[in-house]
């Protein structure tokens, strides 16, 4: 158990990168144009409804005083009060991280069953019309862009063949198994290229590796070979590369979301920019950040436990 010691000094190493993130998000949004107060009262509003609304949400502070107030209100679970929403932002957050959550797992779950299948295929029939078409399939999955796949799908599984639902969110997690296929497959489309050419390139490598053609001079199977020892000995790689890859799709389904239209963060994401509302995208924008170094060290651990040599 002495590998899985970095568990203990992790959290600190990672509140550093957690408070430039929110720096950074609460820099930029004061840098953007637009007054959210204006835009939230309309043109005609007078100037003492202005300045009492900026004096309600601390928005008469200076700058450096309003980002103090922030953070101090964060690390007390308060994220403020929500312009648009005229309510706490803590419960709109916590309303919309379900669906993102749901999609992010559904469309993973299905790229690693793809991976796994096309890589395995495409390595034992190495050279072949198999492995050649899985190449092709993944040079081009590569260069399409996930909104793309996702409006191409919507094209042909909703309006031509009308098997799927174009968007929507259902109250059941089962039915969202048939309602949020679709943008879980544009997910899984855009993961599974990336994934499968690392793991086929790491399966031959390890295929070609001196123990396994030594097992293999000795008479042991080449089912056996493949299957107990190059197929887990090349896990590791690809689940390095998985955890990379999931860290850009948290960001990833703001695209997704608005593509579906599903009530997760990224919508909402979407929605706070174009009102400016400003504490609610630094609250998206924090909570992606913590998931984002929350899918780090999860992938730190899982690689840990798979090979007990990895001292994280």
């Amino acid at each position: 158990m002495t590998r899985f010691r970095f568990l203990l000094r992790r959290p600190f190493e990672l509140i550093p990168v957690l408070f430039g993130i929110s720096l950074i998000s609460f820099v930029l949004l004061q840098l953007t144009p637009g007054d959210p107060v204006r835009l939230l009262l309309g043109p005609k509003a007078s100037e003492e409804a202005i300045a009492l609304v900026r004096q309600r949400y601390g928005l008469d502070q200076p700058v450096i005083a309003q980002y103090f107030y922030y953070i101090k209100n964060v690390l007390s679970g308060d994220f403020g009060q929500s312009l648009s929403f005229r309510s706490a932002i803590g419960p709109v957050l916590l309303q919309r991280i379900g669906p993102t959550l749901y999609i992010l797992s559904y469309g993973l779950i299905l790229s690693v069953v793809f991976t796994l299948i096309l890589g395995v295929t495409a390595a034992r029939s190495r050279g072949g019309i198999l492995d050649q078409t899985i190449r092709l399939i993944c040079v081009v999955g590569v260069g399409i862009p996930s909104y793309f796949v996702g409006l191409l799908l919507v094209l042909l599984l909703s309006l031509k063949i009308k098997v799927f639902p174009v968007s929507g969110y259902a109250d059941s997690n089962l039915a969202n198994l048939y309602h949020l296929f679709l943008p879980a497959l544009t997910i899984a489309i855009s993961v599974t290229p990336i994934l499968t050419r690392n793991f086929r390139a790491t399966l031959m490598q390890q295929m070609n590796a001196g123990y396994a053609v030594a097992a293999l001079s000795k008479g042991v199977p080449a089912d056996q070979v493949f299957w107990r020892h190059v197929f887990w000995n090349s896990l590791l790689p690809t689940v390095s590369l998985f955890g990379v890859v999931a860290s850009f799709l948290i960001g990833g389904t703001v695209v997704i979301e608005n593509v579906f239209n599903i009530p997760g963060l990224g919508l909402l994401l979407v929605r706070s920019v174009l009102s400016r509302d400003y504490l609610v995208v630094q609250g998206v924008t924090l909570v992606m950040a913590s998931g984002i170094v929350i899918s780090n060290l999860l992938i730190d651990v899982l690689m840990a436990a798979l090979d007990p040599r990895i001292k994280t």
